[in-house]
């Protein structure tokens, strides 16, 4: 069995300046994928932005438990029902958060689907353009060939930048509410996401 790779597959592996040029390719990639569907690109957006925000208000209402637990500490026979209320209002937080990631998960299959499908309808509309004796060139059929296979791995890839973009602004409100809280935790913030920003990058 021949395992030689195709003609002009690169076989070493990528240097950093090169994947870090491979993200001029994102806007392009935007593009299509808003040109799939405007409006579930847009649900998918807002679902994230808003699940962005959760860590945040979780962290904050956890706070506000404690301050009261604190404060009924020191108060004996105080009415305890707005600990209880913030208590409530936490587990609904948390229940927010698993449904909206679920939510995004369910987005992200549907959104994918479409973009794997309207990129193929993309790549056979212009393969109906072309001459008869350009297929018969078996380089141009391999590349359009792998062309047709990688709009399925392109699912993937909108899914870890949607997660990107996601976790950016899961940051800036992080950051947000650490300024005004204690600045200089920003900078444990930082230490804790750059693995996590630099494996997202070179995948």
């Amino acid at each position: 069995m021949n395992t030689r790779p195709p003609k002009n597959v690169r076989t070493d592996p990528l240097t950093l300046k090169e994947r870090l040029a491979a993200l001029n390719n994102l806007p392009a990639f935007f593009k299509l994928v808003w040109q799939t569907s405007h409006w579930m690109t847009l649900v998918n957006s807002l679902l994230r932005i808003v699940r962005s925000a959760m860590p945040v208000a979780l962290l904050y209402v956890g706070k506000l438990i404690i301050d009261q637990v604190i404060l009924l500490s020191h108060k004996h026979g105080a009415n305890t029902h707005h600990l209880w209320v913030l208590v409530g209002f936490e587990f609904a937080l948390a229940i927010l958060t698993d449904g909206l990631s679920k939510a995004i998960t369910l987005v992200d299959a549907l959104l994918g689907d479409l973009f794997s499908n309207h990129t193929s309808i993309k790549i056979m509309a212009h393969a109906a353009t072309l001459d008869l004796d350009q297929f018969e060139d078996a380089e141009f059929y391999d590349k359009l060939e792998r062309a047709r296979q990688q709009t399925i791995g392109r699912t993937l890839l909108l899914s870890q930048v949607m997660s990107q973009v996601q976790d950016l602004i899961t940051m800036f409100f992080l950051a947000a509410g650490l300024m005004a809280f204690n600045p200089w935790l920003i900078i444990l913030l930082l230490i804790a996401i750059i693995p996590a920003f630099f494996r997202r990058i070179l995948f």
